[in-house]
């Protein structure tokens, strides 16, 4: 065995290539993120696109180019194939800020691809020309191979990663910024400059819906959701006009289609007519909620989407999670930084030209040139040239050094015999003036950077305005808006419940996803999710479909407990509890068992007979018992004492009303939603029976119930109300045919619900001006009585300028030619003389009456004192017990 052999030590040849794996994995990853997948903090670009951007330039001449042509001017900068180039300029071109395109290049909406290069052409934008390149700011470096110079980042005056968005993977890093509206972009710099505070939220060119309530800046942590625009086209049919962002019309009709074929909607077909607008026709299935179909397209499709942005740039060679206010004031200061050496460039530049046009000048008008004719050689010229302009170098911001000579000495003979004084002392007058704005703009570089701000909106802000509509987005319960695709039922002897028992007692349509609650009559308590079969325990006496936090739903329950004998009556509200697990309704004790039960969808207590048994010593077998007399308490609770005698059975006798009293309801106007939860205006307390009125600024009134999943168009809802039949509507509106204004009092004379009337002239140029529900409204209208008068103001009060009509009635004609602004007033409380009067009497007559009782009550006093004082009978000992029991069978049957 040789030495080397006997050396070996494998230990250190492991430690040699997990050295060569640290060092190539950190070379790799750090390239990537480097060169392929970040961009950076200066300009907002990854390589490829400064790349072919930078390629674009060398290319313009204002004319367009072919794609293929650019994506080979880009290979001699890009070293990584003509694929990532292409899919590049594809990307940036359509989002038509930086580039002008001319051709096919798809369209982000439906997800159709581009022509091929070979077919579509592109060249630089104006924009980008104005905010990306300057050759005199520019920090250069050599290509890849060597042969050519490259920007290492484009001088960019605009936040440019947060208008375009990027999405970049790397190796243990990912970036994904979020797009962004070019407008408020520049608003947001401006409020930046100006030291005030700003806000960024994301806008898409799909347009749709977003809830950025935790965007969290863009940073990591946050998440946005996006949403299609649905509208309701009519009761059977619904459109999508926008759809959300990284969708597109394909996807969503597919997801459609998958939810339909699962049974989470119910439509009849899908039709996709998009456009030049999208527009997805969705027909629904007969007997179908809108409503509810939209929460569900929301709940189970693409229509609601959600992303987690997580903003990531490279500054000085590392990458650093930011948020985007930070990018933006980065790049602010940025431009910023630009802008005042852009104007240090062109002051310099001025004052060259200022100094050499001096010279010029002084060189001809006082003949320095003749000075040179006798001189021999070329260093007596300069030194003549010299010598003539010495009294004047005081008056240079510069020493004259010997180049500026030179370039006298190149002056043309031609251009001496025709040098005009007057035009040359123009010339001067504007580069001071030029200079003197400079200066001005260096010394505010502030203000002149607010101000390039301004011109770009106004330069490129047009077509550019927010396209995605900023909201929030309620919470969509899957399995209240899942449409009913299943059967429920339940072998009750076997104690199984699920959808596969289609030979058993059918007992509800349910969902798939939905939760089964189970009560047995040993007094057990437990709920399920739905399978084709589940075991949940024998004799089981109830199962319905489970809605957690539901307040309203009421079980009554009159169970015997086992250990004592006695019975016990309860009502209680299951509104969530732990799935899969039992829970005791009784006391819990061995032998307790269910007597009578009954679920009650709004809170109804009934009155039930209770027969005891033969043998027992109560004097009264059979009597009957409220469930109106027990509080609603929590399903734990013992209950109440009905009885400690045996039960023979106990009968359902009649129906009794809800005792929860109304439900309270809230509009919240920013999600066009009611709801319980005390969010936004408050509407009433309803009832069974109440119902909601709608006033839409189209002209049209409409009741609805008060089902949580309704849905209001906020954009259109002029206002909403409880609904009372004896309120009138005052409104004000503008007749489009006639062309002058009305004022009218209606009342609803319609029950139809669900259904829009049209309360005013039916013509597209017809308008709503005011609606109130208030019984004596005052408003103050601001008018014209003519074109050119002025505008004067008059307060009204509604209830005593119209009686009220009916609901197609045209109302009352007001003469002015312009209203310009109506703003409602709170009601006027008037009270009347002869009510004042009126109260006053009554007043004064309980006050006589109150006297003349106490003096009668005095005498009756004094009549009595000597009177013997008589208690009344007390009941005997037997008498007590049988009311007792009167008063326990008064407190409170199933089988």
């Amino acid at each position: 065995m040789s030495d080397e052999s006997a050396n070996y030590d494998p230990t250190q040849q492991n430690d040699v290539i997990d050295d060569m794996f640290e060092k190539y994995f950190l070379e790799y990853a750090s390239y990537v993120i480097l060169e392929r997948a970040v961009p950076a903090g200066e300009d907002g670009l990854k390589p490829v696109q400064r790349r072919l951007l930078h390629a674009l330039k060398e290319m313009d001449d204002g004319r367009f180019n072919k794609v293929a042509n650019v994506i080979g001017s880009t290979m001699q900068f890009h070293p990584h194939g003509d694929a990532s180039i292409g899919d590049a300029i594809v990307n940036i071109g359509q989002k038509e800020l930086l580039l002008d395109i001319q051709g096919n290049w798809g369209d982000i909406r439906t997800g159709d691809s581009a022509a091929a290069p070979r077919y579509i052409e592109v060249r630089l934008s104006k924009f980008a020309l104005e905010v990306l390149f300057n050759e005199d700011t520019t920090e250069w470096q050599m290509s890849y191979d060597g042969r050519k110079r490259e920007p290492v980042t484009l001088p960019a005056k605009f936040p440019l990663v947060l208008e375009m968005g990027v999405e970049g993977i790397a190796v243990g890093l990912s970036t994904k910024i979020l797009p962004h509206n070019f407008i408020e972009l520049c608003d947001a710099s401006i409020k930046y400059l100006k030291k005030e505070t700003f806000l960024l939220y994301p806008d898409f060119l799909t347009g749709g819906q977003v809830d950025v309530s935790n965007y969290n800046d863009g940073a990591r942590g946050g998440k946005v959701k996006m949403r299609a625009k649905i509208v309701e086209a009519d009761k059977k049919t619904l459109k999508i006009t926008e759809i959300p962002f990284s969708t597109t019309t394909g996807s969503i009709i597919e997801s459609i289609i998958k939810a339909n074929d699962a049974g989470k909607i119910k439509i009849k077909k899908v039709e996709d007519n998009t456009a030049r607008d999208v527009e997805i026709i969705i027909h629904l299935a007969p007997n179908t909620s809108t409503d509810i179909t939209i929460d569900a397209l929301y709940a189970f499709t693409n229509c609601e989407m959600s992303v987690s942005p997580n903003a990531v740039v490279i500054i000085d060679q590392k990458p650093r999670f930011l948020g985007v206010s930070e990018i933006l004031k980065s790049s602010t200061d940025q431009t910023l930084f630009l802008l005042k050496r852009e104007l240090q460039i062109r002051k310099s530049e001025l004052m060259e030209k200022l100094l050499y046009s001096s010279l010029e000048k002084i060189f001809i008008e006082n003949r320095i040139y003749r000075d040179i004719e006798e001189c021999e050689t070329f260093d007596a010229v300069i030194d003549t040239i010299d010598l003539g302009l010495e009294p004047f170098k005081k008056d240079f911001y510069r020493e004259i050094v010997k180049e500026d000579i030179l370039r006298l000495t190149e002056i043309r003979i031609k251009r001496i015999s025709k040098y005009d004084g007057f035009k040359a002392d123009e010339l001067m007058k504007r580069l001071e003036e030029e200079l003197l704005e400079v200066e001005d703009n260096l010394n505010n570089i502030v203000r002149y950077t607010v101000n390039f701000f301004h011109d770009l909106i106004k330069k490129y802000g047009k077509g550019r305005e927010r396209r995605t509509e900023i909201t929030q987005f309620g919470e969509v319960q899957a399995a209240i808006v899942a449409a009913n695709n299943q059967k429920l039922y339940v072998d009750r002897a076997s104690g199984f419940v699920g959808y596969g028992l289609k030979k058993d007692e059918f007992v509800m349509e349910c969902s798939d996803i939905d939760d089964i609650i189970v009560f047995r009559a040993d007094g057990k308590l437990s709920v399920v999710k739905i399978q084709e079969k589940v075991f949940v325990g024998k004799d089981i006496i109830s199962c319905s479909v489970f809605r957690k936090n539901d307040e309203r739903r009421i079980y009554n329950v009159i169970y015997l407990d086992g250990k004592t004998g006695r019975t016990f009556a309860k009502r209680f509200a299951v509104t969530g509890i732990t799935r899969d697990k039992e829970y005791d309704i009784t006391k819990g004790s061995p032998r307790s068992k269910i007597l009578y039960f009954s679920a009650n969808e709004n809170g109804e207590a009934e009155i039930v007979t209770i027969n005891l048994t033969a043998s027992s010593t109560a004097k009264k077998k059979v009597f009957d018992f409220d469930f109106a007399e027990l509080l609603i308490k929590n399903r734990s609770a013992m209950g109440n004492l009905v009885t400690k005698y045996s039960v023979r059975k106990i009968a359902f006798k009649t129906a009794g009303k809800s005792t929860l009293g109304g439900v309270d309801i809230w509009y919240t106007s920013a999600l066009g939603r009611i709801n319980k939860d005390e969010h936004g205006m408050y509407l009433g307390n309803f009832g069974a029976t109440d119902k909601i009125l709608v006033i839409y600024k189209t002209g049209e009134y409409e009741l609805t119930n008060f089902e949580l999943t309704n849905h209001y168009d906020p954009r259109q809802v002029h206002t909403i109300a409880k609904f009372d039949e004896k309120t009138a509507i005052s409104c004000i509106y503008y007749d489009g045919d006639q062309k002058n204004y009305h004022i009218k009092r209606f009342l609803i004379e319609t029950s139809t619900l669900d259904k829009k009337f049209m309360f005013i002239t039916d013509h597209n140029r017809s308008e709503l001006l005011m609606a109130s529900f208030e019984k004596r409204p005052r408003i103050e209208i601001k008018f014209k009585k003519q074109r050119k008068s002025e505008v004067e103001t008059q307060l009204f009060k509604v209830d005593e300028m119209i009686e009220v009509k009916g609901w197609k009635a045209l109302g009352n004609k007001l003469v002015y030619d312009k209203i310009v602004e109506i703003n409602t007033l709170d009601p006027e409380i008037e009270e009347e003389e002869g009510e004042e009067e009126e109260i006053l009497e009554i007043a004064n007559a309980d006050i006589e009456e109150n006297d003349e009782e106490l003096e009668i009550e005095n005498e009756e006093t004094t009549e009595s004192e000597d009177q013997e004082l008589k208690l009344p009978d007390l009941p005997s000992d037997d008498q007590n017990k049988s009311n007792n029991a009167t008063h326990e069978g008064e407190q409170l049957g199933l089988f």
